[in-house]
């Protein structure tokens, strides 16, 4: 039997993936920056949430990180739903 460390696998991000994690990381903490400070309209947290967390669910799946997409997938469709009731 394998013990733990022997089955873990270490994800090592190069090329483009390392590119758009960060982006998506600097979006989402751009987003909870502007969901923080009132005088921001709450649209612009919206939007960089979904970028920050497209690019997100885009890793998750060049990694087949099933938790990542899951999470993401759900995300980025309330957050879709949420811009479509800013622009109708």
């Amino acid at each position: 039997m394998k013990s733990f460390k022997e089955e873990m696998v270490l994800i090592k991000t190069l090329g483009i993936v390392w590119y758009v994690k960060w982006f998506a990381t600097f979006m989402v903490i751009l987003a909870v920056a502007c969901r923080s400070v009132d005088e921001i309209p709450k649209v612009y947290d919206v939007v960089l949430s979904f970028i920050g967390t497209s690019a997100w669910l885009w890793v998750g799946l060049q990694w087949k990180d099933r938790a990542l997409i899951v999470l993401n997938t759900v995300i980025v469709f309330m957050l879709g739903v949420s811009i479509l009731r800013y622009v109708a």
